[in-house]
This record gives structure tokens, C-alpha cells and sequence, in this order.
């Protein structure tokens, strides 16, 4: 294990730490959960998924306090991604 293993896996990783490394990530839109309108795009073959700003981030996410705006409605894929899963922790590894 490498110093930057040991650094994610000592800190307990919740809302106010989290850091938001999955709102760097492509959320697809598979089921209707109620996003607003302006947070999606389509693709050239029709897929929808959120939106990203030219800085690469999620157009929900605020990016003063790194919370999702519309966390109550926000995809399904999100929603899934289990905050100090294996996912979160490899993509907090990747920004080390």
C-alpha cells in the first residue's frame, strides 16, 4: 500500500469531505428521476446524460460548497455510486 492508499482509506470519506470526484465522471440518464431540463444533454445518438462545463465538472454540482444542486432528483447512476465505495476510493486515487 502506497502513502496515497493509506491517506484515502485512514479518513473517513462523507459529504463534507468527499471531495467530489465522481462529478468528474459521465453520468448517463437512464431512467427518468425528474432532472431539470437544462442539466442534460444528448448525445449524436440520441443517449442523455448530464451536462459538463467546459472545466469538465457536472453542470448540477456547486461548486462552492462541492454539493450536487439537485441531489434529490439526480440520476439513477449517481445514486448508485456508493460514497467510500471501491469506485469513489479509485477515483480519489486517480486525483492524488
Amino acid at each position: 500500500m502506497t502513502n496515497n492508499d493509506s491517506a484515502v482509506h485512514e479518513t473517513e470519506i462523507t459529504c463534507t469531505n468527499c471531495e467530489a470526484c465522481c462529478c468528474r465522471l459521465e453520468a448517463m440518464i437512464l431512467t427518468d428521476t425528474g432532472i431539470p431540463g437544462h442539466f442534460i444533454e444528448t448525445d449524436r445518438y440520441g443517449a442523455m446524460r448530464m451536462m459538463r462545463l467546459e472545466d469538465g465538472w457536472c453542470s448540477a454540482l456547486d461548486r462552492n460548497t462541492l454539493l450536487c444542486r439537485i441531489y434529490a432528483k439526480r440520476p439513477l447512476v449517481c445514486r448508485e455510486f456508493t460514497m467510500g465505495g471501491a469506485e469513489c476510493i479509485a477515483e480519489r486515487r486517480a486525483k492524488l
